[in-house]
């Protein structure tokens, strides 16, 4: 049986700011659950956020930027309407 692709990463963060993610989520796991983490647990952990729940977020932040320019966009064309001479 073939192995399972793997999605690709809807979004991907500078090795920086990955370090501070595997930080931040070691942190909360001993903050909260009492569980050491290693470097390896909070990759791992980060993969499947950005992996399998990044994309709902991102999904959810283009679904807002539409609705908001479309509002905008509505705002504008009644903006021309009221300039428009008799």
């Amino acid at each position: 049986m073939a192995a399972k692709k793997s999605k690709p990463p809807i979004l991907t963060l500078a090795p920086e700011q990955e370090s501070e993610a595997y930080r931040k989520i070691q942190r909360f796991m001993e903050d909260r659950f009492e569980l050491d983490l290693g470097s390896f647990e909070a990759a791992e952990i980060l993969e499947l956020f950005t992996r399998e729940i990044a994309p709902h977020f991102y999904n959810r932040a283009i679904f807002d930027v539409q609705t908001h320019l479309k509002e905008r966009f509505e705002s504008i064309e009644s903006d021309l309407w009221a300039l428009e001479k008799n």
